[in-house]
């Protein structure tokens, strides 16, 4: 069973920056999965942000980040990281990491294994 913590979730202004991680352990090799930001406010769908390939060569980021948001990952360390910039109020959410055995996707039906989720919260 694969495990995923996220970490790095703040208060900041908008405009603000915020570097968020997610540290995996168990199941297979880090290196299977393909991995997935996703975002949820109250009471909304949980929405993909940005995924990446399973050897990191393919990303996909949702329209409203692209330009500001920077994902990677590390699977030597079992790492996946969002890099977020210029950061907006309506970027506010819980943010989760998603680990999945399929295709790379920004919709979440598609990931296996999720975090707990870290706050991101953007006041104006």
């Amino acid at each position: 069973q694969l495990s995923l913590v996220e970490s790095g979730g703040g208060s900041v202004q908008s405009g603000g920056s915020l570097r968020l991680s997610c540290v995996a352990s168990g199941g297979y090799t880090y290196a299977r999965y393909c991995m997935g930001w996703f975002r949820q406010a109250p009471g909304k769908d949980r929405l993909g942000v940005a995924t990446i390939t399973r050897d990191g060569g393919g990303i996909v980021y949702a329209d409203s980040v692209k330009g500001r948001f920077t994902i990677d990952r590390d699977n030597a360390k079992k790492m996946l990281y969002l890099q977020m910039h210029m950061l907006k109020p309506e970027d506010t959410g819980m943010y989760y990491c998603g680990a999945g055995y399929g295709e790379t996707s920004l919709k979440a039906d598609v990931y296996n294994y999720w975090g707990q989720g870290t706050q991101v919260t953007v006041s104006s």
